[in-house]
C-alpha cells in the first residue's frame, strides 16, 4: 500500500466516525424533542463515544497527511 491510499484511508476512517458521531447526536435530538429523555442520554453518550475516536481518528491522519515519503516509496 502506498502513502496516498494509507492516508486517503485514514481520512476516510475519520470521517466514518465523525458520520457516527452526528448519527448519534441526531438520534439524541430525535429521542429528547418526543420526550423520550432516557433514550436521548444514551444516544449522547454513544455521540461522545463516537465523537473521542472521531478526533483520535482525526489527529492520526493529519499526521498521516504531513509524514514525507519519497516518490515511489511504499509504506
Amino acid at each position: 500500500m502506498n502513502k496516498e491510499n494509507h492516508v486517503v484511508e485514514s481520512h476516510h476512517a475519520a470521517a466514518q466516525q465523525h458520520e457516527n458521531t452526528a448519527k448519534s447526536h441526531r438520534a439524541a435530538a430525535d429521542h429528547c424533542s418526543k420526550g423520550a429523555h432516557e433514550a436521548c442520554q444514551q444516544h449522547a453518550a454513544t455521540a461522545l463515544e463516537h465523537s473521542t475516536k472521531a478526533h483520535e481518528a482525526s489527529k492520526l491522519a493529519h499526521e498521516k497527511s504531513k509524514m514525507p515519503v519519497a516518490v515511489g516509496a511504499k509504506l
